[in-house]
């Protein structure tokens, strides 16, 4: 199987140029960042706004059932038996979901799941650590990065001004940023032969034909 990892900080353009690569490449994509927030979306039901520690989450695991479905192309992320699809990107979510994701032993269960789908198809694997710790072994692994600006810009353009401010998006991006990178498990740390992307000052089609010239560069050596 042909693998392609995508790593990468929080607004980076992680999710839109895997999705973008996926169509134009014709190859499966798994957003693994949605598993983990369809997660929290369940802790929260459960849990609301207790902060997780080491203890709850290993309740919480005990009794969790995570399924990944494809629908017409599009990821649904179903938690015991409810889709969360449509409530991974609340703002809730997005801020609670690195509290939980630093947890290994929670992260040993979305590892499995991210294994067994690159096992099984060519694809496009993207979250984090992924080209580092969970897919060592793929053939081209990219880690996306961008100033806090511009993927503040990017997030703000998402959800509109009506709902939070420019400038507590980047706040919040920043805290992200600095829990992202000193966590114990899970750093956000790019794998020692992946491909540094800064695309600041990039468009996604931009982007994207970069990925796309570097990935079928590597497909013509491998069927050399």
């Amino acid at each position: 199987m042909f693998v392609i990892t995508i790593d990468g900080k929080a607004g980076s353009g992680k999710s839109t140029i895997a999705q973008g690569l996926s169509e134009r490449l014709k190859i499966k994509k798994l957003n693994t960042g949605a598993i983990y927030r369809g997660i929290t979306c369940e802790y929260l039901e459960q849990y609301k706004d207790v902060k997780p520690t080491e203890k709850i989450i290993n309740n919480f695991l005990k009794n969790i059932i995570i399924k990944v479905e494809f629908n017409e192309g599009e990821q649904n992320v179903i938690i015991n038996g409810t889709n969360f699809t449509s409530f991974l990107r609340e703002e809730r979510v997005s801020n609670y979901t690195p509290l939980l994701s630093g947890y290994d032993n929670l992260r040993e269960k979305v590892r499995q799941i991210q294994r067994e789908f690159a096992q099984k198809n060519d694809c496009i694997v993207e979250g984090r650590d992924i080209g580092r710790v969970v897919l060592p072994s793929a053939q081209c692994k990219f880690f996306f990065t961008a100033s806090v600006i511009a993927r503040a810009k990017r997030r703000y353009n998402q959800i509109g001004e009506e709902k939070v401010s420019l400038e507590t998006i980047k706040k919040d991006i920043e805290k992200r940023d600095e829990i992202d990178t000193y966590r114990e498990f899970g750093a956000m740390l790019p794998a020692k032969d992946a491909i540094i992307i800064d695309n600041s000052n990039l468009t996604i089609d931009q982007t994207l034909d970069k990925c796309q010239k570097i990935i079928e560069n590597k497909l013509k050596i491998i069927k050399r």
